[in-house]
């Protein structure tokens, strides 16, 4: 996977360069995609699914990459904001291809044949329309909408405007300017991660936080993605983070359950989801309403109370928590419910509906039991006011919970064990997740400085020789799982996927604790995946990688949480760079 020579590098100015030409994925509130300068651009709008692709004449380098914005000397991509369009500068346009079905699930179409309008050609699909306008002197600009009017308002904008607007949202990316290459490089896609997760209908309403521009179809937005992706958003876009906490309200069922995600499709979008939902024998035990994207996760109940947390923390505003009280209870009392033992202390049935979905984890899950103590805190501290009985039994529960964390899980080592219970069977290994407990203060400061100690030394690649593949990440767990019965699909492989994969934004929040208990080191942890991402040619937040399998998707939301921890402590980050400690 790495390569002896990096394919990419990051210039001063915070965009990043190469000689070749390298995928761009784009995501703008509607519309998104991916570029590819040998001549090939795929189209796709939130709430619709896959919409054209575009042929051109091959592009010429060096190729320079921004968020929404690809340029040579002769060639340019720029994406806007307000509108689902984009324009192409210095471009031969060859052809252009209808979408045969709105996903891959979707039944196939045999698309109405591409029509002409002057200097306009119009691929049409049953969920929605593009349209290529040639404005001349290699000026292409191309809308895609759910209606004709959507895709008038953009093609309403001028050229200028779509660079202005492209221009606009980089500027606002750029979190350090002064900062060397690579940290104000890798600033400016983690932000640009965050702030693009946010969508919209047609309508312009606000229509969820996209966990990452391949997560469209069906359209969802998650519990868990949304909560790490909005961390920067807390500090960039509050009324985001309220529209998605009433999204978010829709999904939680009576008793306190929620699905990993809520779907958000639109009409067309939605009956082909609905059709292969019901017929297909995998999905249907899977997703058992309409709505549900992956019923029943164990953490997403928590994520939600967290983010009301949040949103009160930072605004003040506790009429979110009011309005959402009764569902906040309800979640509450489920997990009082999985409380066995009577310490305080939920249990996690043995099923792999947590983040770490390809793994079975059962009974005391650390990383589970961090964001209990931590909605526990939530309950606690703003509730009061709403029900004091309620409130005040949360906060002899956290008492409890905290009081048992180490007699559970605590190993000889000093880190918390991943998963298990003392009577069965107990993974001890260290991970990347159980960091939770750190960031919602389960543990002591003098313990979570000691657990932190041991991330460096284990999970950081460069002082770990124990793992064959040298320096190239923080791995998200060391060593691999010992039961292979526990792990399934990509996570049984060791180093792959939960089994010890780079997930740069559990690597942001590992930054992000060492930054808030007072530890150099930081700028490994949210530098070193953006380096080999440069060196593989993988422009953006990529969702994880490991040596020998690669990377997963392109524009993860998530990844915002560099962003996130820039943003918490930027005064130690900027006197850092002043000093000349940061690479």
């Amino acid at each position: 996977m790495v390569q002896m020579k990096s394919l990419a590098k990051a210039r001063p100015d915070g965009q990043v360069e190469s000689e070749s030409p390298l995928q761009l994925a784009f995501m703008a509130p509607r519309l998104q995609g991916d570029l590819y300068p040998e001549g090939r651009l795929e189209l796709a709008l939130w709430g619709c699914g896959n919409m054209a692709n575009v042929f051109f004449e091959p592009w010429s380098g060096p190729f320079v990459y921004g968020p929404n914005r690809l340029t040579t000397e002769a060639h340019g991509l720029y994406v806007a904001q307000s509108a689902p369009v984009l324009a192409l500068t210095g471009t031969v346009l060859k052809s252009v291809r209808p979408a045969t079905r709105c996903a891959w699930w979707g039944t196939l179409t045999q698309p109405e044949p591409v029509k002409r309008s002057g200097t306009r050609r119009i691929a049409s699909t049953a969920w929605g329309l593009t349209i290529i306008e040639d404005r001349g002197d290699g000026v292409i600009v191309i809308s895609a909408g759910a209606s004709q009017a959507e895709v008038e308002r953009g093609l309403a904008l001028s050229t200028e405007a779509i660079i202005a607007e492209a221009q606009a949202h980089a500027l606002r990316c750029d979190l350090l300017p002064k900062a060397p290459p690579l940290l104000r490089s890798m600033a400016i896609q983690s932000a640009h991660a965050s702030l693009s997760s946010i969508r919209r209908a047609e309508d312009g309403s606000f229509l969820g936080l996209a966990a990452g521009q391949a997560y469209s179809a069906p359209t969802r937005t998650y519990y868990r993605d949304g909560y790490w992706t909005l961390q920067a958003l807390l500090h960039l876009d509050l009324d985001a983070v309220r529209d998605q906490i009433d999204l978010l309200a829709t999904g939680i069922q009576p008793d306190g359950e929620a699905p990993s995600g809520v779907i958000l499709t639109g009409p067309q979008q939605g009956l082909e989801w609905e059709k292969f939902r019901t017929t297909s024998p995998d999905y249907r035990t899977e997703h058992l309403r309409p709505t549900d994207w992956w019923s029943d996760h164990f953490d997403s109940p928590l994520f939600f109370i967290l983010t009301i947390g949040d949103y009160v923390r930072v605004t003040g505003d506790e009429t979110v928590l009011v309005r959402h009280w009764k569902t906040v209870e309800a979640i509450y009392r489920r997990y009082l419910s999985f409380d066995k033992a009577g310490n305080g202390l939920p249990q996690k049935p043995r099923h792999d509906r947590d983040w770490a979905d390809n793994v079975f984890r059962h009974g005391y899950v650390a990383y589970d039991l961090g964001l209990w103590v931590g909605a526990l805190d939530v309950i606690a501290k703003f509730g009061k006011a709403i029900d004091a009985y309620v409130a005040d039994e949360a906060q002899t529960t956290s008492i409890k919970a905290r009081a048992s964390l180490d007699g559970v899980l605590l190993t000889p080592g000093g880190w918390y064990a991943d998963y298990g219970t003392r009577e069965d069977f107990v993974e001890d290994h260290l991970t990347l997740d159980s960091l939770t407990l750190l960031r919602f203060e389960a543990v002591s400061p003098e313990r979570a400085k000691i657990v932190l100690g041991h991330v460096a030394n284990l999970l950081e690649t460069r002082n770990n020789d124990k793992q064959p593949y040298g320096d190239w990440g923080v791995m998200c767990a060391w060593p691999p799982f010992k039961r292979p019965a526990d792990t399934r699909a990509k996570s049984a492989f060791a180093y792959r996927y939960h089994n010890g994969s780079d997930w740069p934004y559990l690597s942001g929040l590992y930054a992000e604790q060492r930054l808030k208990y007072g530890l150099e080191g930081w700028d490994y942890p949210m530098l070193r995946w953006w380096q080999t991402s440069l060196d593989n040619g993988w422009i953006g937040s990529v969702e994880y990688f490991a040596p020998p399998f690669g990377r997963g998707s392109l524009l993860q939301g998530w990844t915002g949480m560099s962003a996130a921890a820039i943003l918490q402590y930027r005064q130690k980050i900027e006197a850092a760079i002043a000093a000349g400690n940061v690479r």
